[in-house]
């Protein structure tokens, strides 16, 4: 009895020995760890931790000490009591004493993440989230969290064998990388979380488990229970978090999160599947600041070039992810690099025709996979251009038309300097650059609108893109009539002229009309003869089928409800007894069926504009050729002609006067209601121009096959070299002088032709027919009496 007295005697007096601190920490501990945490002793260790905040670093060594020797005893129950403690004491004080007991926190914290069981990893995981919700008072300048940052990526990828603790495991490591990113992103004295090193696995890690659980969704939680955490799917808990990330990332740190999405995508081929990819770049574009987008579409863009020698499914994947993004970049800043993203796109489109035709990326042929690759090619090329037109969309007017100068710039145009894709491309591969450069401008000028037709029209574009019409291929005289359109509807007409008919009632069709602006006149005054010249030799062409008349139609239709005051409606009247006279030629090589077509589509076409002038006696005469037409001879009119199966006549040698629109007629009763009868009275010939000499009868493909041989002989090597005339600025100021009292004469004198011719002189003569190629073939025709300017007889 005595020696127990002794003993506890000198236990009691070890005890009361021992520092207070340490007695505090240990009565918070229960006999039995089942029991918890002794609150009212946890209550008084937390008075005493903020009453001696310099006991705090020790309170927290000394529970490390504690802990460490737990785990190590796997007294699991004590583990969770100790760092229950620790997170209150963490909660309870903001003292400048904070930072030591912090890495005290941080030791055990590791010790758990350490350990082999994931039920302690996911108790050092909760821990770590509940200390980075805290916002610490007092600055830390040695705390790292490289380990963290490690740790938690490697939870991301767990394989552990039971899914329910698998899950639990990576969604724990989603929440520890979440943590990791509040504590450090906003705080410039911990290392920099943006570093390679430490997005290179917090990015992909995230990736996995966006990806991974794909096709889980069907375990996620009802609406009703998404708002509570533990019901959150590993999916949405790392779309929030990946969404975080992003939201934080300044100017200077796009790069940094979005190239290893870059490089996960590559190394995991997921650009051929598109749809993740898509998904990843959606939830990247909403969650950083709008005016960043810019920042990714640049780095998609130069990862694109980066692939151009890849397969034609992942180029095609980036710019179906470069489609997405730029729809979400219209609502922000697509940036200053606005000619650099469609210059990107240009290139990889002129890319992706040479590898099609060539069927390698070298250049030498591989028949074995040609087929297969040219097939993926062309889905490319119909990305890309769909993209172009997306992108267009997002700018404003004036840098929508320097796109449109830009990619027309690019086309191989007759008498422009060609910049070709490579020194051996043949005609096949210009051509078909050719045609996929016009998409593309078809998608850029779709919708296009402006109240200004020379801003919209300019001679630098105009004139290059009616070259082509001048063309024997069908399909890229096609494309240029649907740019025409796009950018001449200002009203949303073009669906009401899609089918070529003749409309008894044009009020059916709900035309808008709009009085014809200043600007719109001098649209006309300066480009109008082009345009007519330019649809009246589409007329002229043999390959022309249903749908070129079709757009001519709606071309002639449009001139006319939105550019067109009386002198164009005149001169529109005109051309379309040209086309009449066209199709009567009998020294024309067109066909039965072109012939009929043309004829359709002038009887169509004087048919809606004799119901916008509004002339009582015009409309008539339409009216009663079209009947009698429609009793004796169906194919001159369109319902006929374009019908599925058009019964056509064996030729067209012999046509009634009484079927024909007679300009004699149109002049008389149009003169007595007050346009220019003298006009209206000269049969309308198309201006033969140098463009002919390049474009007659030719390709594009052997234009420039011509251009390039003529550049070749004039080249320095084929001729001596004259001597430099000396240049002062005197002689470059008469030239300047000269040069423009030249045009402005030379602009006066065809101004007066055109215009005002008021002095004639009268010639009897026999008709010649010009075939706007500037050939004149005779034939028999009654003689006609006429009156020229005299500027025009010599």
């Amino acid at each position: 009895m005595a020696v127990k007295e002794i003993n506890s005697w000198v236990c009691g007096c070890c005890g009361a020995l021992r520092p207070r601190y340490k007695r505090l920490v240990d009565n918070i501990f229960p006999e039995d760890p089942e029991d918890g945490l002794v609150k009212s002793n946890m209550e008084k260790l937390t008075f005493y931790a903020l009453s001696a905040p310099e006991k705090l670093d020790r309170i927290g060594a000394y529970l490390s000490e504690r802990l460490s020797r737990d785990v190590a005893r796997h007294r699991y129950g004590y583990v969770c009591i100790a760092m229950e403690a620790l997170d209150q004491l963490l909660m309870a004080c903001h003292c400048q004493s904070i930072n030591l007991f912090v890495e005290s926190f941080l030791k055990m914290v590791r010790k758990l993440l350490e350990s082999d069981k994931p039920s302690l990893q996911i108790l050092g995981t909760n821990s770590f989230v509940k200390f980075a919700n805290i916002e610490e008072d007092t600055p830390s300048y040695h705390r790292s969290y490289d380990f963290f940052v490690s740790r938690f990526s490697e939870m991301c990828h767990s394989s552990y064998e039971d899914p329910d603790i698998r899950t639990n495991i990576r969604m724990a490591g989603i929440r520890g990388l979440q943590g990791v990113v509040r504590k450090t992103v906003n705080d410039e004295l911990q290392a920099n979380i943006w570093d390679p090193q430490h997005m290179d696995k917090i990015v992909p890690s995230l990736l996995f488990n966006l990806q991974s659980e794909e096709g889980t969704e069907s375990r996620s939680p009802s609406p009703l229970q998404a708002s509570e955490k533990e019901k959150e799917s590993p999916v949405e808990l790392t779309e929030r978090c990946f969404r975080e990330l992003l939201g934080r990332a300044a100017f200077g740190n796009i790069k940094s999160a979005v190239t290893p999405v870059l490089m996960h995508l590559d190394n995991h081929s997921l650009w051929e599947g598109k749809t993740f990819a898509v998904r990843c770049f959606k939830i990247i574009m909403y969650s950083i600041q709008s005016q960043h987008s810019h920042l990714v579409i640049q780095q998609l863009l130069g990862h694109l070039d980066a692939n151009s020698k890849n397969s034609a499914t992942v180029r095609a994947g980036i710019v179906e992810v470069l489609l997405e993004a730029a729809a979400i970049a219209a609502s922000g800043s697509v940036g200053p690099t606005v000619l650099e993203v469609f210059n990107t796109l240009v290139k990889q489109l002129r890319l992706s025709v040479d590898y099609e035709l060539t069927g390698s990326y070298d250049g030498s042929t591989n028949i074995g996979t040609k087929i297969i690759k040219a097939h993926e090619e062309r889905q490319l090329q119909e990305a890309v251009i769909r993209t172009i037109g997306s992108f267009a969309n997002t700018l404003p007017t004036y840098q929508r038309s320097e796109v449109m100068l830009f990619i027309m710039g690019k086309i191989p145009v007759p008498g422009v300097s060609l910049t070709l894709p490579s020194s051996d491309s043949g005609p096949e591969v210009t051509r078909m650059i050719q045609i996929m450069l016009l998409k593309s401008l078809v998608q850029v000028t779709a919708g296009f609108q402006t109240t200004n037709m020379l801003t919209a029209l300019p001679s630098s574009f105009l004139e290059p893109l009616l070259s082509f019409s001048l063309t024997e291929d069908p399909e890229i005289r096609l494309l240029v009539l649907e740019i025409l359109l796009s950018l001449i509807d200002r009203h949303v007409n073009r669906p009401k002229f899609s089918r070529i008919s003749i409309v008894s009632d044009i009020s059916v069709l709900k035309l808008k009309l709009d009085k014809c602006s200043r600007q719109d006149n001098l649209f006309m005054k300066k480009h109008g003869q082009q345009l007519y010249r330019h649809i009246y030799l589409n007329c002229k062409e043999e390959t022309s089928a249903q749908e070129h008349y079709e757009t001519l139609f709606a071309l002639l239709g449009l001139l006319s409800v939105e550019l067109a005051n009386e002198e164009v409606v005149v001169d529109l009247i005109r051309l379309a007894l040209a086309l009449q006279d066209l199709a009567l030629c009998t020294d024309e090589p067109l066909p039965t069926y072109n012939r009929c077509a043309v004829h359709a589509l002038a009887a169509a076409y004087l048919n809606l504009i004799c119901q916008l002038t509004t002339v009582p006696a015009f409309c008539q005469h339409i009216h009663e050729v079209i009947e009698v037409r429609r009793k004796e001879k169906p194919y001159l009119l369109p319902e006929d002609v374009f019908a599925q199966k058009p019964k056509l006549p064996s030729s067209l040698d012999k046509i009634d006067a009484d079927v024909l629109f007679l300009q004699s007629k149109i002049t008389e009763v149009l003169g007595g209601s007050g346009y220019n009868t003298e006009r209206l009275g000269t049969p309308y010939v198309p201006q033969y121009t140098d463009e002919d000499r390049l474009s007659k009868r030719k390709s594009i493909g052997e234009t420039i096959s011509i251009q390039m041989d003529v550049e070749s002989r004039n080249s320095p090597e084929k001729k001596e070299r004259t001597p430099a005339e000396e240049i002062t600025f005197e002689t470059l100021k008469n030239a300047i002088v000269d040069s423009v009292g030249m045009e402005e004469q030379e602009r006066e004198r065809r101004r007066q032709v055109v215009e005002k011719p008021q002095c004639c002189t009268k010639i009897v003569f026999f008709r010649k027919v010009n075939n706007g190629y500037g050939q004149t073939q005779s034939r028999s025709v009654p003689i006609y009496e006429m009156k020229f300017p005299d500027l025009c007889v010599y």
